[in-house]
C-alpha cells in the first residue's frame, strides 16, 4: 500500500451519485457535462458521468462541489514532482 502524500487534506463524499463534494483540490484542469478532471493533493481525479456540472469552485480552499449524475470517479497517478520530471523526459 502507498504512502498517503502530505499537505493538503483530501476528502470526498458522494450523495446519492448525484453530489460529489471534495477537498484538497489543487486545480480543474478540464470539464464538460461528462468529464470533470480535478487535480488534487492525492492526484489527479476523474470523474465521469453525466449532466455534470462545477457548483462550487474554490481553489483557495481546495473546496470542489459537482452535481449531475455521477458513474465513476478514478484516481491517476500521484502528481508530484517526480512524476512531472518524467513526463519531461519522455
Amino acid at each position: 500500500m502507498s504512502e498517503i502524500p502530505k499537505g493538503k487534506n483530501h476528502t470526498l463524499m458522494l450523495d446519492a451519485r448525484g453530489k460529489l463534494m471534495l477537498t484538497g483540490a489543487e486545480d480543474v484542469s478540464g470539464f464538460n457535462e461528462e468529464t470533470v478532471s480535478v487535480l488534487t493533493s492525492c492526484g489527479r481525479l476523474i470523474i465521469k458521468g453525466e449532466r455534470l456540472h462545477i457548483d462550487k469552485l474554490n481553489l483557495e480552499s481546495g473546496e470542489v462541489s459537482i452535481d449531475g449524475k455521477i458513474n465513476a470517479m478514478q484516481y491517476i497517478g500521484n502528481d508530484n514532482s517526480r512524476s512531472r520530471l518524467s513526463k519531461l523526459f519522455k
